[in-house]
């Protein structure tokens, strides 16, 4: 993963905060992990598609997993006065042996990479949508403190601008983005987790998140979509992903983003009018500042590789939590 870890104190960011080695110094993912309310992934390791050596596997023995996570009300507003008690925490579907720390996170450095569709399935609202990208990176990239990177794809993937906290840099390289061609979106991810985020390392903690601009539909990666989501879980990325969509229903594209958003912890926005994806590019602004962050050591754990879920419940009647669904433990 792209992280230390501590076996103090310490990841989502859907991204995204799998498991921290102990004896190592910690970062916190992007935004949360959390379980978006909107249809999911099953909590199990891809299928069997996935080839294993294409994966990167932590060595070391972790035995403490960090989690960010954020909690609504029913009408969808952030809840950000609650204490340890206020949640039950399942791993492995396992109470957990015991909570290390817990903590309301609002201003972590985040690590952002915004992956752009530039193929011609997204031409009718393409300019709209690089200025609402614009606008959202001049409003969240505090110079000396965050940073992100602009990534083009449509069958290929091209890096307009990599990571930087200068805002003039971002902002022009999305307009010089110019669409066309086929879509490789899993290829995208992968390539933007693992050449990118999973390398990003610091002595503090950070928050690290995808933010995808896509109709969703997929003809030519030769990555699967479940080794997109694995890559992105190690990687403890948060996957926020806006559709691109203006048919105003719920395409295969659509239920695609919402799965690779849920099952990092993300969430998935559908604007039907040019307007709403302003709107929703404000409303990941809010989420990524608006986290809570808690650190525990499973029961029953072991190195062995596997899958292992992650179930946070608000104890309150109408309370919702989104967090990242599992993680993957390292092998001795």
């Amino acid at each position: 993963m792209g992280m230390k870890y501590t076996a103090r104190d310490f990841c989502v960011l859907v991204t995204l905060a799998a498991v921290l080695p102990a004896g190592a110094q910690t970062t916190v993912p992007p935004a949360a992990y959390v379980a978006s309310g909107n249809s999911a992934l099953p909590a199990s390791p891809p299928t069997s598609d996935d080839p294993q050596d294409s994966i990167l596997t932590i060595r070391k023995r972790v035995d403490e997993v960090n989690v960010l996570f954020i909690a609504t009300d029913r009408h969808g507003k952030f809840v950000r006065n609650l204490g340890q008690t206020d949640f039950s925490i399942l791993d492995d579907h396992k109470p957990v042996q015991s909570i290390i720390n817990f903590r309301r996170e609002t201003d972590l450095p985040l690590k952002v990479g915004l992956l752009v569709d530039v193929s011609g399935s997204v031409h009718s609202r393409f300019q709209f949508e690089q200025d609402a990208a614009t606008g959202f990176l001049q409003h969240i990239i505090r110079p000396g403190f965050d940073k992100a990177f602009v990534l083009g794809f449509n069958s290929r993937q091209q890096m307009a601008q990599d990571f930087t906290d200068k805002v003039s840099l971002l902002s022009a390289s999305i307009q010089r983005l110019h669409e066309g061609g086929g879509t490789a979106l899993y290829d995208a991810i992968y390539s933007a987790c693992h050449d990118k985020l999973i390398k990003e390392q610091s002595d503090h903690p950070m928050r690290k998140a995808l933010i995808i601009l896509s109709d969703g539909e997929d003809n030519q990666s030769e990555h699967t979509r479940a080794q997109a989501i694995e890559m992105a879980q190690r990687a403890e990325v948060l996957i926020y992903a806006i559709s691109t969509d203006d048919s105003g229903l719920v395409l295969r594209g659509d239920r695609i983003l919402e799965q690779l958003a849920d099952a990092t912890g993300g969430r998935a926005f559908f604007p039907y009018k040019m307007k709403d994806i302003t709107h929703s590019f404000a409303a990941i602004e809010d989420e990524l500042r608006s986290q809570y962050v808690v650190s525990y050591k499973p029961s029953e754990f072991d190195a062995d590789g596997r899958y292992r879920s992650i179930e946070i419940t608000a104890l309150k009647k109408d309370m919702q939590v989104r967090a990242r669904k599992g993680y993957y433990a390292p092998r001795d």
